[in-house]
């Protein structure tokens, strides 16, 4: 009887310890504020995204314009435009104020966003890469689009690298989430 009772500490100690160690692996950590708030702000544009710009009456002006790694769109008569770090109505209030400046008397300039950046899906999918945002889009849609998870996949939350006013943050997230374009999501190895 002595026996039992001279390995229970041992037993007990070592339990505790496989507790505390699965415990916190597997809890959740919220990702930053910043995380949150990026969503609900106005788009900004980047590099790899797409937009439509229509000059009401102006046939040759209209036209899709793409943002280049510099941060610019390149747009007749007035050349580049910065759209890095700035929403569509800005673009909009730039563009029709050069073509104020001596081109067009009123032009009426609307400006959409045509095709987003794309987001990387990495990790334990069934195939990682580059896809094509789509408003809404979730981290679910996202590894629905790369094949769905493998079969050693976490499949309650992942890892969310996002650029966030000039700064790249990394923040974990449930797969619920909203992304956002230009993201990269990083599904990671579940530990058993």
């Amino acid at each position: 009887m002595q026996r039992l009772f001279r390995h229970r500490p041992i037993a007990v100690a070592s339990l505790m310890g496989l507790a505390v160690l699965v415990a916190g692996c597997s809890g959740y950590r919220p990702a930053p504020a910043a995380f949150h708030e990026a969503i609900n702000q106005p788009y900004v544009l980047d590099a790899g995204d797409r937009i439509r710009v229509t000059v009401f009456d102006q046939e040759d002006l209209t036209n899709t314009y793409a943002v280049d790694q510099s941060g610019y769109i390149s747009f007749p008569l007035v050349g580049a435009v910065p759209a890095r770090g700035r929403t569509v109505q800005q673009i909009e209030q730039e563009i029709a104020g050069e073509l104020r400046e001596g081109y067009l008397r009123n032009p009426d300039v609307s400006v959409q966003v045509d095709q987003y950046r794309t987001v990387f899906i990495m990790g334990e999918v069934g195939s990682a890469g580059q896809y094509t945002y789509t408003p809404g889009m979730t981290v679910q849609n996202a590894v629905a689009a790369a094949g769905g998870f493998s079969a050693r996949a976490n499949q309650r939350n992942v890892d969310i690298t996002r650029q966030i006013n000039g700064k790249v943050m990394t923040g974990r997230v449930l797969i619920s989430d909203p992304i956002l374009p230009g993201d990269t999501v990083f599904v990671r190895e579940r530990l058993f």
